[in-house]
């Protein structure tokens, strides 16, 4: 593959082509906001000229609910010798493509399961797929020559790729990506009327619930109204933990100490049921979930100060699994959590504390 077009210069078009152009491809950029367009291509992601003919591989980077509509156009223009859309639903962009009477030998859909919780090519980055599924979803037309298409598309931009019926993907991020998207914004909404008092209080763990609530109103509602029905049968499996949840807590408010003790059963199975769902996410590399253990450390807010205690962790010989940085409320000073293999918990914590590091325990 030598040429792209990608329609539509969002977050995920923008991103895939600076993947592209850094490969050495020639990219050609459309959107219906030339503003945009010639933004993604100030970034380097292509050039803003109309092909000569037709590209190898157009990107179809538009909303669920315009996909059949986009593809239809490009196909008809000539655009490209294959195509690929990169909408996060599936099936209802699928049974328009095939209404339109839009050729589906030479298309392919995919989903690349990567994004920010902010949108706009002033958001996309090269990297956002590496090491990201990548899920294909050809329909029962779909030729080889644009199956490989797609996988060398998702090479090039270093994701995995996922082969998938287009029915299946959408029940499948109606439950690790809609829904929570949604249930972090109920949560992030009991904030919004809360006392000022009660907000200063936030720690690491509303920050990680709700940091997915930042996202753009707009871009979810198009997004949701593609595959509404897998998420509010999600919800709704939600809303009984829920209700259960709540007489459970009621429960342990009762004079009764029978109705406390079934309170707390209810809140303990829930609690366990999480444990279980939480350790079956996969772990580093998309590999088995891999237990590792925390050393937290005091970090001042002092330039160079982060790159100062990760080359004191390189030089004690641990590799760092994970990060994450808890800033402290009023104070200069922050709390860096680094998640490594349990056997370098001891050693880590020596070598920190016998160069000045101050570690808790």
């Amino acid at each position: 593959m030598r040429t792209a077009a990608v329609v539509g210069t969002g977050l995920i078009g923008t991103s895939a082509a600076l993947a592209l152009t850094g490969r050495g491809l020639t990219v050609h950029l459309e959107d219906a906001d030339p503003d945009s367009a010639r933004t993604a291509a100030s970034l380097g992601a292509g050039v803003i000229d109309p092909a000569d003919g037709p590209v190898d591989l157009a990107i179809i980077a538009v909303p669920p609910a315009l996909v059949g509509k986009v593809l239809a156009d490009c196909q008809r223009r000539g655009l490209a010798r294959w195509y690929t859309d990169v909408a996060s639903v599936k099936a209802g962009p699928r049974a328009e493509v095939v209404a339109l009477g839009c050729d589906t030998v030479h298309y392919i859909g995919s989903h690349p399961m990567a994004g920010r919780e902010r949108s706009g090519p002033l958001a996309a980055r090269a990297d956002l797929f590496e090491g990201r599924p990548w899920v294909l979803t050809p329909t029962a037309d779909t030729d080889t020559e644009t199956l490989n298409a797609a996988l060398e598309l998702v090479a090039l931009c270093g994701a995995m790729p996922i082969v998938m019926d287009a029915a299946a993907h959408d029940r499948a991020v109606a439950l690790v990506s809609h829904a929570p998207q949604l249930v972090s914004s109920l949560v992030a909404a009991r904030l919004e009327h809360a006392d000022e008092t009660a907000i200063r209080l936030s720690g690491q763990g509303v920050r990680d619930v709700t940091r997915i609530a930042a996202s753009n109103p707009g871009m979810w509602v198009d997004i949701l109204s593609a595959n509404a029905g897998a998420v509010a049968d999600i919800l709704e499996e939600v809303a009984v933990d829920l209700g259960d949840t709540v007489t459970a807590l009621r429960a342990l408010q009762a004079a009764e100490d029978g109705e406390r003790r079934a309170g707390a059963v209810g809140i303990e199975a829930v609690m366990r049921r999480g444990n279980t769902g939480q350790a079956r996410i996969p772990g580093k590399h998309g590999a088995p979930p891999t237990r590792y253990e925390t050393v937290a450390v005091v970090l001042g807010d002092q330039p160079g100060e982060l790159g100062r205690l990760f080359g004191e962790v390189g030089a004690a010989g641990v590799n760092i699994e994970d990060v994450l940085i808890e800033h402290s409320s009023g104070q200069q000073v922050g709390f860096v959590q680094l998640s490594v293999a349990p056997a370098a918990v001891k050693p880590l914590t020596m070598a920190l504390r016998a160069t000045g590091w101050s570690v808790r325990d």
